[in-house]
């Protein structure tokens, strides 16, 4: 069975869509980037305090969210991430929805591959819809996103729509320059507690 090659041609490119989450979403917004690409694509954006990305934990990244979320009722919180770290932590849009933090958009950049181990295809290239299994879960609004139409429709409802609310924005699979983070956990740690909390980040 030949493996789909649908993705190599989609319209979206994923630091072109970062760019544009990062710009709206200004310092206000919350954003944990999970690991791989998303982190890569929102340090091309211009990495900033307010971000947290993650190193490792492969399928937390919306867990985490939803922690920060729980925690930090009056700010914006958004994950962005992947498909293959949404796939490998799929059960957590149940827990999202069953806690259901009106505070919280998720933001999962599909671009159908495994971006870390030589661009494999995942599930959502062939039969699997994230949008679907957010809407399954109970996540009322969720959307999949094809183009720049809809990406900048979508755009205002992820940073002010109710939530628990997911987007699945199609991106072209494509290798791009590696781009890192500070790789230092616990500076990372750090620097987003002081941004969130000021001085009473000190214990």
């Amino acid at each position: 069975m030949s493996e789909p090659m649908r993705a190599n041609d989609f319209p979206l490119r994923r630091r072109e869509v970062a760019k544009q989450i990062h710009s709206a979403g200004g310092d206000e917004l919350l954003l944990v980037t999970g690991l791989g690409s998303p982190n890569w694509d929102f340090t091309v954006a211009g990495d900033k305090e307010q971000i947290f990305p993650l190193w490792g934990a492969m399928g937390g990244a919306i867990s985490i969210g939803l922690g920060l979320a729980l925690a930090q009722p009056s700010r914006r919180v958004m994950v962005a991430t992947g498909d293959a770290e949404a796939l490998m932590g799929v059960g957590s849009l149940a827990t999202v929805a069953v806690q259901s933090p009106p505070n919280m958009a998720i933001v999962i950049l599909d671009n159908e591959r495994y971006g870390e181990t030589g661009m494999q295809t995942t599930a959502t290239a062939h039969k699997t819809d994230l949008s679907a299994i957010a809407a399954g879960s109970g996540i009322i609004l969720s959307e999949t996103i094809h183009d720049q139409a809809a990406l900048d429709l979508a755009i205002p409802k992820m940073m002010e729509a109710p939530g628990p609310c997911v987007f699945v924005i199609k991106v072209r699979a494509e290798s791009l320059p590696f781009v890192l983070p500070p790789k230092d956990g616990a500076y990372l740690k750090d620097r987003f507690r002081f941004a969130l909390l000021g001085d009473a980040a000190i214990v």
